[in-house]
């Protein structure tokens, strides 16, 4: 039996719940499937391991599945609920979270709803009425709204017709991932109360240790495991040394005029100060930070999403599933906590497949700040864990090495290319120079300090004897009195310490991650100090660095594609939802390039459903034959 269209009714007033039929296809094959895609969603194929997903599901079994940001989590499960009869549950950890992908669901003509604390009892009741008459297909919650009352939903879940529990942003239940969050712990009790129900496991980001965690934390059964490349190819890559970093920001972000963008910042107190001097500089900016009230913070997210400005200054509080397709760009002004944060935070731009931009500004003395923070953890396995994690993000920041192949190696993941061909080192790889004189210095300077004291020193401490210092501390233990007292003096304290960093990132040294840490010569740089081996070392990162090439670009008719934002906008302004909701910058770039100017012509274009040509048709193709009618083809 095919797929039923429903009618299409004019999309509600925001908060109202359409009442869409049920899609209901007891026959699932590839034609159906891909005709369900287009009438609902607008797209005429699917994305990698999507459909191998979707038939999994829809075959009942547990799935996990990790995509990278941007790659189409949610269509895995918001097409099996379509697809069969009952209602899917997904547990979501935020209520922009919820009530973004809702308001998306139902611009497609999907009944969607979700249950949280953001409803007066009126709504929460009105839902309540609609979950218990099958009026819904997808309904979203948070943990801790399905275990209020120690599980008191559960029985409400029983009478629901509940077909699947998909589980997004899985990665919150391992305390190994980079924002574990304790009440998805929980979820293990649904999982014992609903044995026979089919879960899914969805993240855009986790190593293969924090995959294991959350099987085993879910309780998957024989999961259907799909791992999707974690590369970006859309998303160009540079670091930079920080110097006058808010005059960076500003450069950047006045480079590109109409673009939007993040900017993360390490403090809530440099959110707001980075936002505030945009905005005095003419560029419409907010800051986003737990500081804020969750009104403050719910009314800056919500005028970045309607494109009402162009730039939010944030710390990581803000953006975790927040499906702002058109972000262009995200800045980090400081140095991210892990590498895991950072692939994640660097997500956020190009989501559409059009290109992004990634700009850390990076600067040694970021990495002694969050070292300090580090500190003043009570739990030491916390701070262990915490400075190996450092270590690989600042290693990433120095490193010479192609960033996108440094990135997906950390995630278990080889680059086929030596060169990528849109960061930084691979655009302007940095000058190399024969630095084997100046690494057997700080080598056998290391070596003479244990030799002498018994016990290792941190990086500080090496540097001040290889220049001379006559600090306390150098004098106190005899440190004055070795070899290597003052052999580095034609150096100074930075160029000795971007040489120590290379070291330990070639493997000469290594440096440990316990409270105090110290550099030990590796049996490597034993050999290399020994056999007074060539040792290869780059020279540090200058500026300005080149403007990596935009990938994923779609070429089209600029004039037009700004008249189509500006339609974009009012119609969205109208509806009371953020402009992508309506359509996605690459519908309007294609409909830029391809002109469509009738109904069927209208369909083609990526991210046109049957639901969009009936709401928005007219109005856009209105627009398109208006501007070929003033701007002829020649």
């Amino acid at each position: 039996m095919g797929t039923t269209a429903p009618p299409f009714d004019a999309l509600p007033p925001r908060g109202v719940v359409p009442t869409v039929p049920a899609f209901v296809s007891h026959s699932t094959g590839p034609s159906q499937l891909l005709n369900l895609l287009k009438q609902v969603f607008g797209y005429t194929g699917f994305r990698p391991h999507q459909e191998e997903i979707i038939r999994d599901a829809l075959a009942g079994r547990d799935v996990f599945a990790l995509l990278p940001t941007g790659g189409g989590k949610s269509l895995c499960f918001q097409l099996p609920a379509l697809a069969r009869p009952g209602l899917t549950v997904v547990i979501s950890p935020l209520i922009a979270l919820m009530k973004d992908q809702v308001d998306q669901l139902q611009a497609n003509g999907v009944a969607a709803t979700f249950l949280n604390s953001s409803l007066s009892e009126k709504e929460r009741k009105n839902r309540w009425r609609g979950l218990h008459q099958g009026e819904f297909k997808l309904l979203y919650l948070s943990p801790e709204r399905l275990m209020i009352g120690e599980g008191s939903l559960f029985d409400a879940l029983r009478q629901w017709n509940v077909q699947q529990v998909a589980v997004d942003e899985a990665h919150c239940i391992s305390e190994w991932g980079h924002d574990f969050r304790p009440e998805y712990r929980q979820l293990a009790l649904l999982r014992e109360q609903f044995t026979d129900l089919p879960f899914m496991a969805l993240t855009a980001t986790a190593t293969t240790r924090v995959r294991d965690d959350i099987i085993r934390q879910l309780r998957l059964r024989d999961p259907s495991i799909h791992v999707a490349s974690f590369n970006r190819p859309n998303l160009t890559y540079r670091v930079i040394p920080k110097s006058q970093a808010y005059r960076q920001v500003l450069d950047f972000v006045r480079a590109r005029p109409k673009e939007s963008g993040i900017v993360y910042c390490f403090s809530r107190a440099s959110a707001e100060s980075v936002a505030s001097k945009l905005a005095q500089d003419g560029v419409k900016s907010l800051a986003y930070h737990a500081g804020l009230s969750a009104k403050e913070r719910s009314a800056n997210q919500d005028a970045f999403l309607r494109d009402e400005v162009r730039v939010v200054c944030a710390t990581i509080a803000f953006g975790m599933g927040i499906n702002k397709p058109n972000v262009r760009f995200v800045i980090h002004h400081d140095l991210p906590k892990n590498i895991e944060g950072y692939y994640q935070e660097t997500g956020r731009a190009g989501r559409d497949g059009l290109p992004g931009e990634c700009l850390l500004l990076y600067s040694p003395g970021d990495v002694a700040k969050q070292t300090a923070f580090i500190a003043e953890k009570t739990d030491l396995e916390e701070q262990r864990i915490a400075r190996e994690q450092l270590q690989q993000i600042s290693h990433y920041a120095d490193s010479s090495d192609c960033r996108r192949a440094t990135l997906l190696d950390y995630f278990g993941e080889r680059y086929p290319q030596p060169n990528c061909g849109t960061c930084d080192n691979c655009l302007s790889p940095r000058s190399t120079w024969d630095g084997t004189v100046a690494a057997q210095k700080f080598l056998s300077c290391v070596f003479r300090i244990r030799q002498k004291s018994g016990f290792g020193t941190g990086f500080n401490h090496v540097i001040a004897v290889l220049t001379g210092s006559e600090s306390e501390k150098v004098v106190q233990w005899g440190h004055d009195q070795l070899s290597t007292y003052g052999i580095g003096s034609d150096l100074s304290r930075n160029e000795w310490a971007s040489i120590g960093r290379e070291l330990v990132r070639l493997g000469y040294l290594r440096q440990t991650s316990e409270q105090f840490s110290v550099l030990e010569i590796t049996p490597d740089g034993m050999a290399a100090l020994k056999d007074r081996r060539t040792i290869t070392l780059t020279k540090p990162m200058e500026r300005p660095r080149p403007k990596a090439e935009r990938v994923g670009d779609i070429d089209c008719d600029e004039l037009l594609f700004e008249k189509l934002r500006m339609l974009r906008k009012a119609l969205a302004d109208q509806m009371g939802v953020p402009p992508y909701i309506v359509f996605g910058d690459n519908s309007l770039r294609l409909m830029a390039r391809e002109l469509p100017t009738t109904d069927d012509e209208f369909l083609t274009i990526s991210g046109v459903g049957e639901r969009k040509l009936r709401d928005y048709g007219a109005d856009f193709l209105t627009e398109i034959r208006e501007h070929l009618k003033n701007n002829p083809r020649g």
